[in-house]
């Protein structure tokens, strides 16, 4: 696998906080950590600002995902599942954080709140056809294979 470099500048406000990090040797997502403090009450969505800036290399995109462990304790997600942050972006990275929880959150500032994933991209060319190869599954979908 070929190594890239992915250039990171905090932003003016931000340059105490950690910088995205691996918390593990075969983690896949790196840390991210909350620029400010707020607290989002059940229902509500925030863009939690991240305190950088990010050079992703064409060919990539980092992928802003939500982190398991909030998900599951507090309902801490991300309302778009996952963002992507393409190579031609420039602007602070955010979080766009809901609270699908029970009860209000409160994010302390410096908090791990998402991480980022790092993928590569391919841009197929497009063939309109007016009809696509037939497959065994054809155009069933939403559980037609008997999940519950």
């Amino acid at each position: 696998m070929a190594e890239i470099t992915l250039q990171i500048s905090p932003t003016e406000d931000a340059k105490d906080l950690p910088t995205p990090k691996y918390a593990t040797e075969h983690a896949a997502g790196m840390d991210l950590y909350a620029n400010i403090s707020i607290t989002i009450a059940p229902g509500e969505i925030a863009a939690v600002p991240l305190g950088f800036r990010v050079a992703v290399p064409p060919g990539y995109e980092a992928q802003i995902r939500a982190r398991s462990g909030l998900s599951l304790k507090h309902g801490i997600t991300m309302i778009n599942g996952v963002g992507t942050i393409d190579a031609d972006y420039r602007g602070e990275v955010c979080a766009l954080v809901v609270n699908l929880g029970k009860a209000p959150y409160e994010i302390s500032r410096a908090d791990r709140i998402a991480q980022m994933v790092i993928n590569r991209i391919e841009r197929p060319a497009l063939k309109i056809s007016a009809a696509l190869p037939p497959t065994e599954r054809g155009e069933g979908g939403f559980g037609h294979t008997g999940d519950k």
